[in-house]
């Protein structure tokens, strides 16, 4: 079951619903300033396979998002490199409390999913006690008629480039993260109800470091 407050009233849901009728999140405006410098979060960058079960604050949600694949200027242009801006790649977030999708325009969390795909976000334990899962799609409808291994190769690039942005993050924030490839790629599709042009490339976990 899940809880969601709304004005002071508890709503206890269905584990496993689509979550249609759930309002978007909105979240607090990302901090653009501050954090370790570049070289120092360079020389603290490293993959972290073990997570303690403190929950990430929203702000630091919302700093997360922004750094990987936010909009960071006034044309609508974002923190990663796109080939021909197409911005193909969408960050679905898997947590305790659902699946969601992150839209960078209004800088929200639009719910997809009420249940908790943590599990099912990896091949290995630690996903499923990791804070956060995010979820790497490539939506192939937005490239147009390239081929399709310029498909893959620019949705490729461009999910490294937003998965360094968030190393970067965790390691100036302290936090632990690790970007994965181990996951049964069909059975999350069609746990998150993607559609046949959405493509699943990485996942990377995140949330505080054991103790």
């Amino acid at each position: 079951m899940r809880r969601i407050f709304r004005s002071g009233v508890v709503l206890i849901l269905p584990a496993l619903c689509l979550a249609g009728d759930i309002p978007r999140f909105q979240l607090p405006p990302p901090q653009t300033t501050g954090g370790k410098p570049l070289m120092e979060v360079l020389k603290a960058r490293k993959s972290t396979r073990a997570f303690g079960p403190e929950k990430l604050s929203k702000q630091t949600i919302s700093n997360l998002l922004w750094a990987a694949f936010g909009i960071n200027r006034d044309d609508g242009r974002r923190t990663a490199p796109s080939a021909m801006n197409r911005q193909e790649i969408d960050i679905y977030v898997a947590s305790a409390e659902g699946l969601f999708l992150f839209d960078a325009k209004p800088h929200q969390l639009k719910p997809i999913l009420t249940e908790d795909l943590r599990g099912a976000t990896g091949t290995q334990d630690f996903v499923r006690t990791a804070d956060l899962n995010l979820i790497y799609v490539a939506d192939y409808a937005r490239m147009g008629n390239s081929p399709a291994e310029d498909r893959l190769l620019y949705s490729a690039a461009a999910t490294g480039f937003i998965a360094q942005n968030a190393y970067l993050f965790c390691a100036s924030e302290g936090l632990a993260t690790v970007v994965r490839a181990s996951v049964d790629r069909t059975a999350l599709a069609q746990a998150m109800h993607l559609r046949p042009e959405q493509h699943i490339i990485l996942v990377q976990s995140l949330g505080y470091p054991a103790k």
